[in-house]
């Protein structure tokens, strides 16, 4: 497979990995024991993709960008979802 499309697909797996997460851990405590569940706990199995890809240490920051705006987009749908429902309530 193209090194270039490997990437991607790992990178989009982190993103769409952690879309869950960030969507938990938006209101949750900051720097409670879930907060830094949600954050962690998609770690190890990125690992095991990349592993199983065969893909070297290199690429961890990209895959690493993927993982972080997934954070980020999950959260902004909670908080889209949650405005949402106060607005209708």
């Amino acid at each position: 497979m193209n090194g270039i499309l490997l990437v991607f697909l790992i990178t989009f797996a982190a993103f769409l990995l952690n879309l869950p997460f960030g969507f938990l851990r938006y209101k949750t405590k900051r720097l409670s024991a879930k907060w830094f569940l949600y954050i962690h706990l998609p770690i190890p199995f990125i690992y095991v993709l990349r592993t199983i890809a065969g893909v070297g240490y290199q690429i961890i920051p990209i895959i690493a960008v993927g993982a972080i705006l997934g954070q980020l987009v999950g959260g902004r749908i909670n908080n889209l979802i949650s405005a949402k429902a106060s607005r209708d309530a």
